[in-house]
């Protein structure tokens, strides 16, 4: 009898010498009730799993052994992360645990299952780790594990998420197509200001002037989007920036509104008008005078939706307001060019109480209109 026990504390010292230096996962798997499962209990493992276990839980390198037709999965501490939030896999069916993405990798493991190996780069999958659908990419390969008389009886998932590294190649192209576009828009706009200003001026001390402060104007507009870090820039971003200079009116000027951006077009567009109606009020408006106040506010619906956008400049207390003999390149600008950079309307009212310019568009014509990267495969 001490023979028979002695023998069997040997058989079963080896029998688990696999799982030394395992990590977490090792003890993990050393706890687990496999006789729940098909694989058996773990004393009776053959040499072909005990190998395969023990290489892979003693790999730094993400890595998961799927086993048997039942896809029994077992991993290491370094797969752990890729797992996120998900119920613990471990004795779970790979194609259970994994099941959002089934349809995409399932044709993969099978090929696996048949003997042959598969190496991917940067695949894409859409899955469910913390909650929620979720746009990752992922380099792995999924390679048969055969037995000792060569028969396929599990496979080996060696994966690492590249979802950072293609992130950060994606938004290196957008920032180089978006320089690109951002250059050939502002020097359209430069010349068509520097031609209407010529133009309209009285005389070249005028022009040098006004040109002077619309350039500036466009050029902290721009200012907003180089410094923020969406391919588009806030309403209430571009708005400071632009009055930045009439700062010395102090809570003459209220500035009111939700968070909501806008397209580098938009934005700039939307800094050329408030430039102008910001110089018009300090030549003749409500900041003309020692009384005078200026409220810009805007109101938003639902992103993307027939719901309304709409942004006023809004004028009192200043001297009475009429109608202008002419129309000049400012009220051009914020009346057309404004207008048609927001698909839009924009009105204004020259109520002898204070000037009001309104701007309205749908919620639909209000985003950010960098080119999306191409559609990755998605279940």
């Amino acid at each position: 009898m001490l023979r028979i026990a002695a023998l069997g504390e040997v058989v079963q010292g080896v029998s688990f010498k696999f799982l030394d230096a395992g990590g977490e996962m090792a003890a993990a798997v050393r706890a687990y009730d496999w006789a729940s499962t098909s694989l058996g209990p773990i004393e009776e493992w053959g040499a072909s799993l005990r190998t395969a276990v023990g290489m892979m839980l003693s790999s730094a390198f993400p890595k998961c052994i799927v086993w048997g037709p039942e896809l029994v999965t077992i991993y290491n501490d370094a797969f752990r992360p890729i797992l996120g939030d998900k119920p613990e896999a471990l004795g779970r069916p790979f194609s259970e645990v994994w099941a959002e993405a089934w349809e995409t990798i399932g044709p993969i493991a099978d090929k696996a299952y048949a003997g042959v190996a598969t190496f991917i780069e940067d695949f894409p999958l859409v899955i469910d780790r913390h909650g929620y659908p979720e746009q990752a990419w992922f380099t792995f390969c999924y390679s048969p594990i055969r037995d000792a008389e060569g028969q396929v009886v599990g496979m080996m998932d060696t994966v690492i998420e590249t979802t950072g590294k293609v992130r950060t190649e994606q938004n290196s192209r957008l920032l180089n197509a978006e320089l690109a576009h951002r250059i050939k828009n502002i020097l359209a706009m430069v010349s068509a200001i520097a031609s209407q200003t010529f133009q309209s001026a009285e005389s070249k001390e005028e022009a040098k002037a006004t040109l002077t402060q619309r350039l500036s104007a466009l050029g902290k507009a721009h200012a907003v989007l180089v410094e923020d870090s969406r391919s588009g820039a806030s309403v209430r971003d571009v708005i400071e920036g632009v009055l930045s200079p009439f700062s010395n009116f102090g809570g003459r000027i209220s500035i009111e509104g939700p968070p909501i951006d806008l397209s580098p077009r938009q934005a700039l567009s939307l800094g050329l008008a408030i430039n102008e109606l910001a110089t018009n009020a300090v030549k003749y408006g409500a900041l003309s005078d020692d009384r005078g106040r200026v409220a810009v506010s805007w109101k938003v619906g639902t992103p993307s939706s027939d719901e309304e956008f709409r942004l006023a400049w809004e004028e009192r207390g200043g001297p009475a307001v009429s109608k202008p003999k002419r129309h000049g390149f400012g009220s051009r600008l914020i009346e057309q060019a404004l207008a048609g950079e927001f698909n839009g309307k924009v009105q204004t009212v020259y109520d002898p109480l204070g000037l009001r310019c309104e701007l309205s568009t749908s919620m639909m014509n209000v985003r950010l209109d960098a080119a999306d990267p191409a559609e990755p495969h998605a279940l």
